[in-house]
């Protein structure tokens, strides 16, 4: 078995348990211990997995509190820049994050919002603000205050939103936005398929990293925010693509 394909194998075990074991790994796919930590070292550099005591589990994701110290100056100008499209008596989905909840402080006195939510502290800074709030119900992941899951899913079903504001735990070299919690994809797509404009709000922090589950790609998105200071090759790939990026 190829490297690539142990790898591959490697992640679908963890998906499928949410850790695994050198030994177990070894045997069920018939190579040493050895290779099977080498195979283990790769996936961590890679950022897609975290090593335990004798094994791997699945990557997890940063803490809010955590997000909300990195980067808060470019956030603080990504989510201006994001506030620019919001009009009056919009509805607006703001996704979990740091970066969006700078958005939610920067559009509140915007007349006749209508905003929905899966973001527990975005609720919080909105519900003494003019704007009519929906909070998205559903498992909350304790480490970020979002939510997620079948029940949030369900709700968000058949909404319909002006413009909508997402983040992201990566976004690896061939502009693929990507999400540890593999839960959560599934939710994110409903959603981004029930606005008329979304928008990727990112800082450069995002970028280049990896994490175990896709949700979707750069073209996707009416406009990706960001300060990421793309390559001149990265630049071209993203014209052909009919990537629209919004720098600040």
């Amino acid at each position: 078995m190829f490297i690539a394909e142990r790898k591959k194998k490697i992640i679908e075990m963890i998906q499928e348990n949410g850790n695994v074991q050198v030994e177990k790994l070894a045997e069920d796919l018939g190579v040493s211990t050895m290779t099977i930590r080498r195979d283990l070292k790769k996936l961590k550099d890679e950022g897609i997995i975290e090593r335990c005591y004798g094994g791997a589990v699945i990557k997890q994701e940063v803490t809010y509190a955590d997000k909300q110290i990195n980067n808060k100056k470019s956030k603080e100008q990504i989510a201006s820049k994001c506030a620019e499209h919001v009009k009056a008596d919009n509805v607006v989905f703001l996704d979990a994050g740091t970066t969006t909840y700078e958005i939610a402080r920067m559009i509140s006195s915007i007349p006749g919002l209508l905003v929905v939510t899966n973001d527990l502290e975005i609720a919080q800074l909105l519900k003494n603000s003019d704007v009519e709030l929906i909070v998205c119900g559903g498992t909350v992941q304790k480490t970020t205050g979002s939510m997620y899951g079948y029940y949030a899913t369900q709700m968000m079903e058949n909404f319909q939103f002006d413009i909508g504001f997402f983040g992201a735990a990566s976004i690896d070299r061939n502009m693929q936005v990507l999400t540890p919690t593999i839960e959560k994809v599934f939710f994110k797509r409903l959603i981004m398929k029930n606005c008329k404009q979304l928008y990727l709000a990112v800082d450069n922090s995002k970028f280049n990293k990896k994490a175990m589950s896709k949700v979707s790609n750069l073209s996707d998105y009416t406009a990706v925010v960001t300060d990421y200071k793309f390559s001149e090759n990265e630049l071209d790939r993203l014209v052909k693509d009919g990537v629209k990026i919004i720098s600040v």
